[in-house]
């Protein structure tokens, strides 16, 4: 009888839709077109690649007091690799500023924008607000600076992030880090 009851906890857990609403699957695809010469190169971005597949997302993993991410690099400047204006307010934003662009699922239709977020990395922690979406579900176009979509567990960070962090110039591009609502 016990042996019974563990698999059939086994088995409601295993069919919990808590459980199923932490998964985060790829929702679909896009192709790059034809690389543009208008793609911004700063902070080593990656420019799309015509005729390669990149997966898209419409979700993000489930957000903790931990929550584990990728930190990367952006300028949020005019003319910087971020392309068009924030997504929260329209502008643009100074790399002296700590600024974040969350993916999709984070940003959370703009829910988290003008909100702070403390990032842990490196051994210290810094708090930056959310000013713009890092696009999981879009991008090889204008709009996204001619970029890939983002990775579904994407802070985008500004310079200033980087170094509240402690990580040199030479150092910086992607870092695995933890994340939570401040």
């Amino acid at each position: 009888m016990g042996a019974f009851l563990v698999a059939l906890l086994v088995l409601v857990l295993a069919c919990s839709p808590q459980i199923e609403a932490q998964t985060c699957q790829p929702s679909a695809g896009i192709t790059g077109k034809e690389p543009s010469q208008q793609c911004n190169t700063e902070n080593n971005s990656e420019c799309c690649v015509e005729g390669q597949f990149y997966t898209t997302y419409e979700c993000s993993p489930p957000v903790s007091s931990t929550t584990e991410a990728t930190l990367t690099l952006n300028s949020f400047q005019e003319g910087g690799d971020g392309g068009s204006e924030s997504a929260c307010d329209g502008s643009f934003h100074s790399d002296d500023t700590a600024v974040v662009a969350l993916s999709t699922g984070w940003f959370n239709g703009g829910s988290r924008c003008g909100n702070f977020i403390s990032i842990n990395g490196n051994g210290r922690s810094v708090q930056a607000m959310v000013v713009d979406e890092c696009d999981s579900n879009m991008g090889c176009d204008e709009e996204h600076a001619y970029q890939p979509p983002c990775r579904n567990n994407i802070v985008d960070a500004s310079k200033a992030v980087w170094e509240a962090l402690g990580v040199s110039e030479v150092n910086q591009g992607e870092l695995e880090i933890t994340w939570s609502d401040a």
